[in-house]
């Protein structure tokens, strides 16, 4: 269990499942830096970020949630939890999590509602377990803080304008709470993991020229190789001219 102060932000659980290095630049160093992706990324939460509640029909959404967790030791702001009526006759699988989520009662609206969180990306349509991860977290934190079940989420899809539903299954739980030890561990030794250079994922990572993962060295701190590099004397011919 964590104390308030212990508390690290929520999205750390997927920088720590796409790349234990790029988390560590993160909420380590400190380093941060904007491509398309991260600023297109922002634009899409900005619509989300701005707290309210809405009604439709037998789903309350609710936005810019704030969330936590003691077990996990984590928090953050969910950009959409929907709160779904829950209903007695919906056909359920016998010893589903759904079957147990009989829901929460909310503050001025009658009956039983079962959390659902969404969490907006930008780009298209696809499985990313990164997401599915930060997702779970998101549904953890709800559960500890409302008591009730929350079998599934979605991710919202922003150049598809889909969303793709996400069970949280064992394994999935399982892996969530892996990568939150594994987030209080990295951050606590204060260390950041040696670079591992993977084409395609490296390429699309917004720190790539700072992770510098084909010669930062293994082990070694990207802000202090930055830091080095730029205080070596120069050594070319004009360099006394």
């Amino acid at each position: 269990m964590f104390s308030e102060d212990e508390l690290l932000p929520l999205s750390g659980v997927a920088d720590v499942v796409f790349c234990e290095r790029r988390a560590a630049l993160h909420h380590v160093e400190g380093l941060w830096e904007d491509n398309v992706a991260t600023i297109e990324g922002a634009f899409l939460h900005e619509r989300t970020d701005r707290p309210r509640t809405e009604v439709h029909g037998d789903v309350r959404i609710v936005r810019a949630l704030r969330l936590r967790s003691l077990t996990l030791g984590l928090a953050g702001v969910a950009d959409v939890v929907e709160f779904h009526r829950w209903s007695d006759s919906a056909p359920v699988r016998p010893g589903s999590r759904a079957s147990r989520a009989q829901g929460v009662a909310l503050p001025g609206a009658r009956g039983r509602w079962v959390p659902f969180p969404v969490e907006y990306k930008r780009g298209r349509i696809r499985h990313e377990r990164a997401f599915e991860v930060q997702l779970c977290a998101q549904a953890m934190c709800l559960e500890e803080m409302l008591g009730a079940t929350v079998p599934a989420g979605a991710l919202f899809y922003g150049k598809s304008q889909r969303r793709m539903d996400v069970a949280f299954d064992d394994a999935l739980r399982a892996q969530t709470q892996a990568a939150a030890k594994r987030f209080h561990e990295i951050v606590r030794s204060g260390l950041t993991p040696p670079a591992r250079y993977y084409y395609k994922k490296c390429k699309e990572c917004s720190l790539v020229d700072l992770c510098l993962p084909a010669s930062a060295g293994t082990g070694r701190s990207a802000r202090t190789y930055l830091k080095r590099a730029l205080e070596e004397p120069s050594h070319s011919d004009g360099a006394d001219l």
